[in-house]
Formats: C-alpha cells, structure tokens, sequence
C-alpha cells in the first residue's frame, strides 16, 4: 500500500488525468439517472401515488390504454363483487383550462369517487364531495404555476366550470400536473363536445379503467379468469405505467445512454491501467527479483485502482449532486441519496472490472526483464 502510494504522487499528473475521467463517467451516469427518474416521476407520479394493487382495461386496448380503452359501470361493479376485491372506476385524460383570474394551465384530470380508496382527499382546503361535483382538487404543482383555493377553473372549449376546493401532494401524469375531479365531472369532461349542454346522466357511464386492490395471493389463473367474465385486460400498477404517454420510450432512452456509460467506464479504466502497466514493468520486475509475491503485486495495482476510482467516483456522484440543486424544479430531475448511492456503486464496480484487464501481466511479470532490459 504504501508503494501504490508512492507512485500515486510520483505520477499525479498521470493519475490526476486518469481520475477526472472517471469523475466526468460518474457525474454523466449521476446526472443520466437523476434525469432517468425524474422523467419517470413526471410522467406516472400520479399513477404511483394510486393505493392499487392492479388496473383493469378494456379488452383489446394495447397502448396508451388510458387514452383508447373505456370499461363502463357494469364492468366495474362486477369486479367489485369478486371475492376479496376492491374495484372503483378510475378516469384518466388531458385537458388544459383557465382560471377566474387568467392563469391558464394545463392538467391531466383523474376522475375518482369521492371517498373511494383512489381519492387522495385533501392536504389544504376540502376534498372532493360527491354533494359538490363540480368541485376540483389541484397537485401542488399547479398550485406552482398559480392555481389557488378558492379559484374557478373553466375547461377550454367545453365551458365547464370548477371550484378549486383543495390541494394535495405533488403528483404528474403524462408531464402534465394532476387534478382530481369526481367521476361524473371526469365524464362531462371527456365526452362533452364544444357547445354541447348535456347533463351528466346523458352521457356514456364508462371510465378509462378499473382500479383494484386485490389480496397478494391472487393468481395469475384466478385473474385471467375474471378477465374473461368482465371483458378486461388486468395489469399490475407498475405495468400500467407503460400505458402512460411517452413513459416506455424515455426511460429506453434514457437505459441505453447508462447502459453505454456503464460499458464506456472499464475500457477507459483498463485502458489507463493497462498502459501504466507496460510502463513500470521494469519495476514490478525488480520488485519480484527483490522477492515481492504475486498476491503482493495484484494487491498493490487494485489499491492503486480502487483510490482512484473510489476517488473520482465520490467526486463525481457530488457533482452530479450539485448539477440537480443547480437545475432544481426547471427541469424534471430527481436523484434520491438511494439512487446516487447505487448508481455510484455501479460506477466504481465496473470501474475496477476494468482493472481486470492489466491483472494477468502483473501476475505474469517475469524478474528476468532486468537481465534483457541490461543488455
């Protein structure tokens, strides 16, 4: 160990170099990941926030299910009578509206039944009521962008007006910031067409999907075959994510770009070592002359990679670090400590598999090296 450090500071250049490669793979594959979650946070936050267990669809819907796929109210009320099974209907759409004093947003209105287990209630103000259906209840992040307690929102185009009765916790779908509304307000909203004036019992009793809660034991046979009695296609939550907009495309986007880094890191570390290698076999071969073991050798070339990679590895999960408090809520960027650490992990795992590379001529060095290189 304290050879490896000796060659450290008679090198540093070298290693200096070598570390800020490492520092800028770590920083890059930190930033990626901080922008992999957070992309995925806006985009089924909403969806994550649901107390569910799994979603129902329509039968025959394959993407964007959410958009395309309608279950009515027989189908939900049939799934409420399986055994063991909570089912309420869920309505999920895009929509954009201005409010009372002229602050025009965009949302994504989740259509729940009032003190149903999808209800998120209310962090301020009131929750929803079915005695109010024309209520409304706001994420925080359109509290973010100016909506308030208090203010009327008026749908675009259809001329449907709603009372912000509450807020609640930050939560998007589809990067557009949640609202929460009753079902039959979801419906007016997503089946009333411009200039149309018909009441909520004339409208088409059907929801984007089902939302249940089913016991943990529940089979894969037991589902296809309610399945099959309701007309529906059961998913998991976390698999009805892909059925949120542009959810499965960004996070392949984002996988293929780590997943380059993570092969990028060991060539560039073996690279290094490998030549650093070559250019102190006179001295391993000295030092096996001078009785130094093999073990001791591959011993020291690991301690000097691991304090470089260990080095540049932590100073580029905190630049990464800074780069997420630098861009804050501009863009949508989430690096929890859990995530840094594990993405770090990676980093410097792969980092040393590099070093892999340069081990079998170290063990190989040959003392007799000093007899040719003194000719």
């Amino acid at each position: 160990m304290f050879l490896a450090l000796l060659e450290l500071r008679a090198a540093r250049g070298r290693f200096l170099l070598m570390g800020s490669v490492v520092v800028l793979v770590a920083a890059l594959v930190g930033i990626v990941s901080g922008f992999t979650t957070g992309l995925g946070d806006d985009t089924v936050s909403a969806l994550r926030r649901l107390p569910a267990t799994h979603v129902a669809f329509a039968s025959g819907s394959a993407s964007d299910q959410f958009a395309r796929g309608l279950v009515d109210d027989r189908t939900a009320t049939g799934w409420g009578r399986e055994e063991r099974a909570e089912a309420t209907p869920l309505g999920v759409t895009l929509t954009r509206g201005t409010t009372g004093r002229g602050t025009e947003v965009d949302l994504a209105a989740f259509g729940v039944v009032p003190g149903a287990f999808t209800d998120p209630g209310a962090d301020a103000g009131a929750p929803l009521d079915a005695a109010r259906p024309g209520g409304i209840v706001v994420s925080r992040r359109l509290v973010d962008e100016g909506v308030r307690v208090g203010d009327t929102l008026t749908v675009d185009r259809l001329g449907i007006t709603l009372d912000v009765v509450g807020t609640t916790g930050r939560s998007a779908y589809g990067h557009v910031p949640v609202a929460y509304v009753t079902t039959d307000t979801w419906r007016r909203i997503r089946f009333t067409v411009p200039g149309a004036t018909a009441r909520p019992a004339e409208l088409p009793a059907q929801y984007s999907a089902v939302a249940l809660r089913l016991p943990s034991d529940a089979g894969a046979a037991a589902l296809a075959a309610a399945d099959r009695r309701h007309g529906t296609r059961t998913v998991t939550l976390e698999q009805a994510f892909a059925a949120a907009p542009g959810y499965d495309g960004e996070r392949l986007t984002m996988t293929s770009i780590q997943s380059f880094l993570f092969l990028i890191a060991p060539l560039v570390v073996g690279a290094f070592f490998a030549v650093w290698t070559v250019q102190r076999t006179p001295e391993l071969a000295l030092l096996r002359a001078l009785g130094a073991s093999r073990r001791r050798l591959l011993g020291h070339t690991l301690a000097q990679a691991a304090l470089v990679v260990a080095a540049g590895t932590a100073t580029g999960g905190a630049l990464a670090s800074a780069v997420g408090l630098l861009v804050g809520a501009q863009v949508p960027f989430s690096l929890p400590a859990t995530t840094l650490a594990a993405t770090l992990g990676a980093v410097a795992l792969v980092g040393l598999a590099g070093t892999a590379l340069t081990l079998r001529r170290v063990a190989t060095v040959d003392p007799m090296t000093l007899l040719g290189a003194a000719r």
